[in-house]
């Protein structure tokens, strides 16, 4: 059997995106990208290897139906899909308002579901196939300042989480990847900054505005040895549920889980007394 694999990639103009794509082709597969301009696809199909693009906006659901469509007839059957495209918001709660919250999931959650949607029937009917989805270490933690970002990538954990439960008697692979900070764009180009207004918060959010916008370029991890990860998941014969890359999001994702036994435990006692009396309980 072919170890060559046919990938579909969204959201490979730049950052992370861009290095799975760059690597999935330097190992042989082809790999078909998504991107939002024809100048990009240009770029992207320029690349060395079996490089395809197409242009999507994810948020047009039927567009995204099209595309897998298209690519399973023209293309071949998709092996792989990594669901990639999305953006941050960063605004404290307060500051940010609904429409942003609704543009935050609809690409970032309805978007990823739209895509992974589209590929699941063709892979359940094949028995074979691996969902890889981009979250964030901000998937499983939180910080001031990205409610609706962490909302949006707590929302994508969950719903991978259990497709994995329900898919997994079908030989389909789900993988959520969980970056810490890389040296990518998402602090730049790829992220949407709400106003500050309210200055009761300066004191908290500035400099966690100013360590985010002074600290592009100093980030610790490296997109090309991120895609080398992926490519190790994607070759496993029982790749991760979650996948968490860089040491920073190990350290963090860490602490909030200690954060979140010792709240658990300090409150075990009130928790459990909420059952009825005649339930009995382990011993």
């Amino acid at each position: 059997m072919s170890s060559t694999k046919t990938f579909l990639i969204t959201g490979v103009s730049t950052g992370l995106g861009r290095a799975f794509a760059c690597a999935a082709l330097a190992a042989g597969h082809r790999v078909v990208g998504t991107v939002r301009t024809p100048a990009d696809a240009r770029a992207f199909e320029a690349l060395a290897g079996d490089a395809h693009a197409r242009i999507l906006d994810v948020t047009d659901h039927d567009a995204v139906e099209t595309v897998v469509a298209e690519t399973e007839r023209d293309l071949g059957p998709i092996d792989v899909l990594v669901a990639n495209a999305g953006y941050g918001h960063e605004g404290l709660f307060e500051e940010s308002s609904m429409d942003d919250l609704r543009r935050q999931f609809e690409v970032n959650v309805f978007g990823t579901v739209a895509v992974i949607k589209a590929v699941l029937p063709h892979m359940r009917e094949r028995r074979s196939g691996h969902v890889i989805a981009v979250t964030s270490m901000g998937g499983l933690v939180t910080m001031p300042g990205l409610s609706f970002y962490h909302g949006s990538k707590f929302a994508v954990e969950g719903i991978l989480e259990t497709l994995g439960k329900e898919v997994a008697g079908f030989g389909i692979h789900v993988t959520a990847v969980e970056p810490g900070s890389f040296r990518t764009d998402w602090s730049g180009r790829s992220m949407i900054r709400a106003p500050r207004v309210i200055a009761d918060y300066d004191e908290l959010f500035e400099p966690l505005r100013a360590r985010r916008v002074h600290g592009r370029g100093q980030q610790p991890g490296d997109p090309d040895k991120a895609a080398a990860a992926v490519l190790r998941i994607v070759a496993a014969d029982q790749p991760p549920t979650r996948l968490l890359l860089g040491t920073d999001a190990l350290r963090l994702v860490q602490a909030g889980r200690d954060a979140f036994e010792r709240d658990m435990l300090a409150w075990a006692e009130l928790s459990a007394s909420t059952d009825f009396d005649d339930v009995s309980r382990p011993a």
